[in-house]
């Protein structure tokens, strides 16, 4: 009810001004817009503003008071997007989103919510809403939404296509398995793209995170916008809020100029937060607040702007043990948590080891200028008993390799690095390489050893030691300061 007058107010603008700031062009492909919105509003003045005012952005709009009158309108009218208040009498709007999905029928649901009901909009994200906008409504920010529910209606025939290329090749953008596993990852993709709902990417690193965020991105309504990635973990914590939030010249030492950031950078497109559990704590509380209100505060500003990004997060550490360890706040845990996709071990499923090796050899050997085709029996061999505790990226990076010393040809084992498939840690009571812990040694003291040894293992090489212990580069060189030990200083070798 706190919106009607700023929505009266940006009537009287739209009727005064004609459309006001924006292009012929613009104004050209909303006349010609005509996609039916049904509002769902038990408040007879907001329905009605709502209606007249979405109905001058070119929409065919019709009303109804509650879900129930909502529902059959769907039925009747076949919407293609549906703006809904949460709280109604009769039936609500997470009802009446529960009711719309059993029809089964291609819309956009858009839920209203209060300020105060934040976890019911997720929840409606979670059941599969569209987006959902806060009273008072932010007029503009509704119009981007309707737009961009617009453009995704549009694509159904390409998402269409791109169903059907998952069914016959076993592929989904870059991400390819015909594995069980990995269909059902393909399966949650292709259902979470369409929304603007976040989500949360976990898995162990090297399992293909960033890719299953890119896949995202391409097959929603803002894949012609930017896809940004940032890593949390690679970025000290002095320069963080910059990277992300932006700053204006003079905010800090060192601010010669205004720097714009990741989000503003992504405007309209998509930005991936990768390892977010490394994100300082009082960062993460910064994010939280734009996350709820779509709007930031650059570094040094008084003014803030709204943004229309789409959130992604991946991390390769357990949430509920980061929240524990309070290293990922709860309320952004569950903020971003709208939608899991779990990545698993290339250790699990690797059937899909032989269909991965032809993808790589092919782009490895187009990146190389080398003709190799591909590798012995022997090789697969070697890849299918191999534990592969650096995941896809290892196997990628093993591959890399072995095209660029193969040259041309198959690749046989002795293209591949010197000792490959050796575990680095062996049990043996007299191996060299093996840790022994004695009755008494403490779980710190465990951990030393068994990084320390990792470290030798691997010749100091500390990117393939954080891989095998599966931590992130920036939590290994932590430990190496705590352990106050000489080669936490960067290596040539990272």
């Amino acid at each position: 009810m706190g919106w009607t007058g700023c929505l009266m107010e940006t009537l009287l603008l739209l009727k005064g001004a004609a459309y006001c700031g924006t292009s012929s062009q613009s104004r050209d492909r909303l006349r010609m817009s005509h996609e039916k919105v049904l509002i769902v509003e038990d408040e007879e003045n907001e329905r009605s503003g709502l209606a007249e005012l979405v109905t001058s952005w070119g929409y065919r709009v019709e009303t109804a008071a509650d879900g129930v009158e909502g529902l059959e309108k769907s039925v009747q009218w076949t919407p293609s997007i549906v703006i809904s208040d949460l709280k109604m009498p009769r039936m609500g709007g997470l009802d009446l989103l529960g009711r719309l999905a059993e029809q089964a029928q291609t819309m956009a649901v858009v839920m209203v919510t209060a300020q105060g009901t934040i976890d019911s909009a997720v929840q409606a994200m979670r059941m599969g809403a569209y987006d959902y906008i806060t009273k008072p409504i932010d007029t503009n920010r509704l119009r981007t939404i309707l737009a961009n529910a617009s453009a995704l209606l549009g694509t159904k025939a390409e998402l269409e296509a791109t169903r059907r290329k998952l069914r016959d090749s076993g592929s989904l953008g870059r991400l390819s398995g015909a594995s069980r596993k990995m269909q059902e990852i393909f399966r949650l993709i292709e259902m979470v793209a369409p929304s603007t709902a976040s989500v949360l990417i976990t898995g162990a690193s090297g399992t293909g995170k960033e890719l299953v965020a890119r896949t995202i991105h391409d097959l929603s309504s803002r894949k012609d916008r930017p896809f940004v990635a940032i890593n949390c973990a690679a970025i000290p914590e002095t320069l963080i809020e910059s990277e992300i939030f932006g700053h204006e010249k003079g905010a800090f030492t060192g601010a010669l100029e205004r720097r714009t950031g990741c989000f503003e950078l992504a405007e309209g497109g998509t930005l991936l937060l990768d390892e977010i559990g490394e994100m300082p704590v009082a960062t993460q509380a910064k994010l939280l607040r734009v996350l709820e209100d779509r709007k930031l505060r650059r570094l040094g500003s008084k003014v803030e702007t709204a943004v229309d990004v789409r959130v992604l997060a991946a991390t390769n550490k357990v949430p509920d043990e980061a929240v524990a360890r309070g290293e990922l706040r709860s309320d952004l845990y569950y903020r971003l948590n709208v939608f899991n996709i779990h990545m698993p071990p290339l250790r699990e499923h690797k059937e899909d080891i032989p269909d991965l090796v032809q993808l790589l050899l092919k782009e490895m050997s187009e990146k190389h200028s080398r003709k190799v085709s591909a590798v012995s029996e022997a090789v697969l061999n070697l890849f299918n008993n191999y534990s592969w505790p650096g995941n896809v990226r290892e196997l990628r990076n093993t591959i890399e390799r072995a095209v660029i010393v193969c040259d041309a040809g198959m690749v046989e084992t002795k293209h591949l690095p010197p000792g490959f498939g050796q575990a680095p840690l062996r049990t043996s009571a007299s191996d060299p390489d093996a840790v022994r812990l004695g009755v008494g040694t403490t779980v710190e003291e465990a951990e030393k050893m068994l990084i320390l040894k990792t470290l030798e293992a691997t010749s100091n090489n500390k990117t393939r030691a954080a891989e095998i212990l599966g931590i992130s580069l920036k939590t290994l060189h932590n430990k190496l300061k705590e352990y106050g030990n000489s080669s936490s200083e960067p290596s040539p070798i990272e």
